[in-house]
């Protein structure tokens, strides 16, 4: 799954490029609305929330996507096109009257929903500390009122509060000390919610920070724990553990790492 700065990131790159465009050929080629022209409609507005990109069009009709793993978004500069290879996996394809197209590739979600009706595609999600609405204080109601759930779970549920993916989940566990099975209802929800806030803010603002935890440029040691099993922790020395998580109902899997010695079990 991407993270919520990645979409955050990738919107704010192709904002300028879109805001007042106008599609003067272009159709979606995935979903349940497969074949519908995009002609003619003029790009009002970029957003996120957490994981989901919303393109809103001035008919109120805003194309939805999400990434997960394999989706990217490119634009494509006048008379140039897309290789052959990933033409065929463009999901959206939209030229617009400055020359330039955009195209969705390998997207897995491809939605396009009247405005009144974003709710549905995203009124499940929490609180994004990436947007301006951010409610810290229904991001820690939300995940206290959860019972018999663990802190990862907790923190990859995207209800609660969006935009953390695995890779924030597995740092930010580390960054509070908490050992990943350890009950939501057992660690201090204030402060491990404006450690996750931090981050994404952080990584998103901070130039060279993208996704980095240890302010460590070297290969191999920008993350505390991730993708460093077997290997020594990076405070303490001891060897950082990791474990899959069950497979989820479409068939992805995750993993846990961390730090037997600063992230100590009950």
């Amino acid at each position: 799954m991407p993270e919520g700065d990645r979409v955050h990131l990738l919107a704010a790159r192709l904002r300028p490029s879109l805001v007042d465009r106008v599609v003067v050929d272009g159709a979606l080629r995935s979903g349940g609305r497969a074949g519908e022209s995009l002609s003619g409609r003029r790009i009002v507005e970029v957003d996120t929330h957490g994981k989901h990109l919303l393109t809103r069009f001035d008919d109120a009709s805003p194309p939805h996507t999400h990434l997960r793993m394999p989706g990217s978004w490119t634009l494509t500069r006048p008379g140039r096109v897309l290789p052959t290879r990933l033409r065929r996996q463009a999901r959206v394809g939209a030229r617009l009257d400055d020359g330039h197209t955009l195209w969705g590739v390998d997207l897995p979600v491809v939605d396009l929903v009247p405005t009144r009706d974003e709710h549905a595609l995203t009124g499940h999600l929490g609180p994004d500390p990436l947007r301006p609405d951010w409610d810290p204080a229904e991001a820690r109601r939300r995940p206290a009122a959860l019972s018999g759930v663990t802190v990862r779970a907790a923190l990859l549920d995207q209800r609660p509060r969006a935009g953390l993916g695995n890779l924030w989940v597995n740092e930010v566990g580390y960054l509070r000390g908490v050992h990943p099975p350890t009950p939501i209802g057992e660690v201090d929800l204030v402060r491990l919610v404006d450690v996750a806030a931090r981050a994404l803010r952080f990584s998103v603002t901070t130039p060279g920070a993208y996704q980095g935890t240890t302010g460590r440029t070297r290969r191999g040691g920008t993350h505390w724990v991730v993708g460093r099993a077997g290997r020594p922790c990076l405070r303490c020395g001891t060897r950082v553990e990791a474990r899959d998580d069950p497979p989820t109902p479409d068939g992805r899997t995750r993993r846990a790492w961390w730090c037997p010695r600063c992230q100590p079990a009950a």
